[in-house]
């Protein structure tokens, strides 16, 4: 498997990528509530609705996906002429990384899908739609707008959720229009005969989807493997990829060996979308250049943070960089996060009436005075986040020489402590932005402040949270270290501690 700095060069490599996406278009409908009682009128829970929200589904999510994780993205799908097929292309417009090329077909009615969570647990999910095949004209629109777009695509991915766009003639047509090209082609199957995707160059089924399609069991590797097999040398297909939830995620090639990576997710909370990020990030990284196997790699990845968020969700590049960077320390896997992947965590904690505390400071040598303070604040908590200053604010902060250690050495050792949950690095001054994001239930800095000096606790106190004062430690700092380190001097003043 190639290393760590291979893979960041690759997500560098994202924002230069482009890919054709063209599948079945749904809007997905979320309602937000909470529950305090049974309906007198049936055993059913009664919602009080708090917020509803409205995302690109189906390709859509795929496209967004690419757009999320620095790539562009060509969407192209047929569109129902109703109030839900107008909040679609709202949403494309709103994208400027998505050009959107939508066949509009009358009387077609939008596919949505509207779910119901309360206490970040799905309660039911509501669909509307329609199976049937599209016009032949609509058909016909699709095929002519997509021989134009694979001019500058580099990938065709099609997504197939069985709604009537992707029919057998337009699967031939749009398979034989990228070979012509000379383009790669990433199928995500709804349908059990997989011979409608023939002369794709990568089929990526969930296990399930595997399993129905050939008849045969697909629990073990060995079995996975055998109906990947069985699928590549009946269906013409050059690789199958497996997307096998707790298992993690199979790559079966025509030739070579087959690769088995592990489940990387620590808590699976929310599965919506998860297939759709993972085509999106394999297509990504066969863009940019990687073998198969490394964009394998990378889709494992990504499906590892999106089912820890709620809802149809899509992933940063920066995640990504962090999960790659994460994997170097084997007892913090999956710790370092964006802020976007904190507030998800963040959520998901108090969802369940965990008490989220939040301490923050450069980190820079870590003490014994970094430790106490990590202890004493993970006491005052359920769980603990904690957030450094990027290298660029902590060298504002403490000047040209700091800090001693790059922004991931430092946020990989304080992922190696038991006692912390959740590393962010920020760039900003203050973490004042993130506290009025993610509003923890506590603050907590070292002893040496006044609660009035705390930067950000007013904010915190503003929303009814806590601020707490760690014991004090003193004769520990790392600018003190730094100072011994340099010319030996063991009276150097104490700075303060925590900042680090």
């Amino acid at each position: 498997m190639t290393e760590r700095p291979a893979l960041l060069q690759l997500l560098d490599a994202f924002p230069r990528t482009r890919i054709a996406c063209l599948g079945d278009l749904m809007l997905d409908r979320y309602v937000y509530g909470t529950v305090e009682r049974i309906s007198a009128e049936a055993p059913i829970p009664i919602v009080r609705v708090n917020r509803q929200a409205s995302m690109l589904g189906g390709v859509g999510n795929v496209a967004r996906n690419i757009a999320s994780a620095g790539g562009s993205a060509t969407l192209l799908a047929a569109a129902g002429d109703d109030g839900a097929g107008g909040e679609l292309a709202a949403l494309v417009a709103d994208s400027t990384a998505i050009e959107a090329h939508l066949a509009a077909e009358p009387g077609r009615p939008t596919t949505v899908k509207t779910r119901y969570v309360a206490a970040g647990q799905q309660l039911l999910r509501a669909d509307g739609e329609t199976t049937v095949a599209i016009a032949p004209a609509t058909s016909t629109a699709l095929v002519e707008q997509l021989q134009q777009s694979l001019t500058d695509a580099d990938v065709l991915v099609l997504s197939d959720y069985a709604k009537g766009v992707l029919t057998d003639d337009l699967l031939r047509a749009t398979i034989d229009c990228a070979q012509k090209a000379g383009k790669p082609v990433v199928a995500d199957p709804k349908r059990q005969d997989f011979s409608a995707y023939a002369g794709v160059d990568y089929l990526k089924p969930n296990r399930s989807e595997l399993a129905a399609a050939t008849g045969l069991p697909c629990d073990s590797d060995d079995e996975v493997t055998r109906a990947a097999t069985e699928v590549i040398q009946q269906c013409r297909i050059g690789a199958v990829l497996v997307s096998r939830s707790e298992q993690g995620i199979s790559l079966i090639p025509a030739r070579g060996d087959p690769v088995h990576l592990p489940v990387r997710a620590p808590e699976v909370f929310d599965v919506s979308g998860a297939g759709d990020t993972v085509v999106a990030v394999f297509a990504m990284a066969l863009a940019a250049g990687a073998m198969p196997a490394d964009a394998a790699h990378l889709a494992n990845l990504a499906a590892a943070i999106v089912v820890g968020k709620v809802g149809t969700a899509a992933v940063g590049r920066d995640e990504l960089a962090a999960a790659v960077l994460a994997e170097e320390v084997s007892s913090s896997e999956d710790k370092i996060v964006s802020a976007d992947a904190a507030l998800a965590d963040v959520e998901r904690w108090k969802s369940r009436g965990l008490k989220v505390g939040f301490t923050n400071g450069c980190f820079d040598l870590l003490h014994p005075g970094h430790i106490s303070l990590l202890q004493e604040a993970k006491g005052g908590c359920d769980r603990l986040l904690v957030a450094i200053n990027s290298d660029a604010s902590a060298r504002r902060l403490k000047g040209p020489d700091r800090p001693v250690q790059n922004e991931a050495a430092r946020a990989l050792v304080l992922a190696s402590l038991s006692v912390v949950d959740r590393v962010l690095i920020f760039a900003d001054a203050t973490p004042i932005p993130l506290l009025q994001r993610l509003r923890p239930d506590v603050l907590i800095k070292g002893g040496d402040y006044a609660i009035d000096q705390v930067v950000g606790g007013d904010i915190v106190q503003g929303y009814g949270g806590a601020v707490k004062l760690a014991a004090f430690q003193p004769g520990h700092s790392s600018s003190k270290v730094i100072s011994r380190m340099a010319d030996g001097d063991p009276d150097d003043a104490e700075t303060k501690q925590g900042s680090g």
